[in-house]
């Protein structure tokens, strides 16, 4: 079948329509992945420097170097100036997620002091560190990207924002929690030693236009995965990433790639190429599974 191949799903004779339910289609996004039962490979080390499986290429463009960080990252150091101090740089813990074109989204109390100093002054700098375990982190990625904080009503923003962080959702309807997205100005990528770049927005940001319909399914294809195909999930966190243990679900999905949580842990698996619909995530998916399977 499609998963044990590794073909397109349109390409395989007798495959679902995935634009249908009904027998032979348990679920317009179905794929014959791993199930409940899948084997999960054991005593892998958790190599939390490499979350993402999208192999390391010195050429590609900075703005997707820094995307990866980006997405790959669930919190990031906040600088605000501080209102009270003559300006001075004030730096501080946030959690962070963001949307489908990797535009950072925040959530914060307007007790916190970066709040009150965002309401004087929008501008901010947010820095991702892609650092975590290696030996030399100089050796590793980091972007700082800078821009203006704003609060969002939309309700996707706070939809990815909780689909990563669930413990929010204890205090995210507290009154005085809001909201945030950073409308990019630049970034600063520093990828190792000799590869530093300042990226536009508009090279830093993915463009969602023509995915509209991957972005409207994002809700339907992450609960089916995780209701009808956690085996799979498990087996391409613990093959592909190199993660320890079990569990763990996906939390989002985007044109480059998805989202798993797994005991607190954030991590990215990429797909080989964009994808812009659902049927194209699907076969991503399909790709990614039968991977994981090749390599156990």
């Amino acid at each position: 079948d499609a998963s044990e191949t590794g073909e397109s799903p349109d390409m395989v004779p007798g495959a679902p329509d995935l634009n249908r339910s009904g027998p032979g289609n348990r679920h317009p996004f179905s794929f014959a992945g791993g199930g409940a039962g899948a084997r999960l490979p054991q005593n892998r080390r958790n190599r939390i420097e490499t979350l993402s499986a999208a192999p390391e290429n010195r050429t590609e463009p900075p703005g997707a170097v820094a995307r990866r960080v980006i997405r790959g990252r669930d919190r990031a150091v906040l600088a605000t100036r501080q209102r009270d101090a003559d300006g001075w740089p004030y730096g501080s813990l946030v959690l962070a997620a963001c949307d489908h074109g990797a535009t950072p989204i925040l959530l914060m109390s307007d007790l916190a002091e970066h709040t009150r100093n965002i309401a004087e002054d929008a501008r901010v700098s947010l820095l991702y560190d892609g650092t975590a375990a290696l030996a030399d982190p100089l050796t590793g990625a980091r972007v700082t990207v800078m821009g203006e904080a704003a609060i969002t009503q939309e309700a996707g923003d706070r939809a990815r924002y909780l689909a990563r962080h669930a413990t929010a959702r204890g205090y995210a309807d507290f009154g005085d929690f809001r909201f945030y997205r950073v409308r990019v100005t630049r970034a600063h990528l520093v990828a190792g030693f000799g590869r530093i770049d300042w990226i536009d927005a508009a090279d830093l940001l993915c463009d969602v236009a023509g995915a509209a319909d991957l972005v409207a399914a994002e809700h339907d294809i992450v609960a089916h995965m995780n209701d009808d195909h956690a085996g799979a999930i498990g087996l391409c966190a613990n093959t592909l990433l190199g993660l320890d243990g079990t569990g763990g679900q996906m939390c989002g999905v985007d044109p480059e790639g998805l989202d798993l949580c797994r005991d607190g842990l954030l991590a990215r698996l990429a797909f080989d190429r964009p994808v812009t619909s659902p049927e194209e995530a699907r076969a991503a998916l399909v790709a990614l599974v039968a991977r994981a399977r090749s390599a156990t």
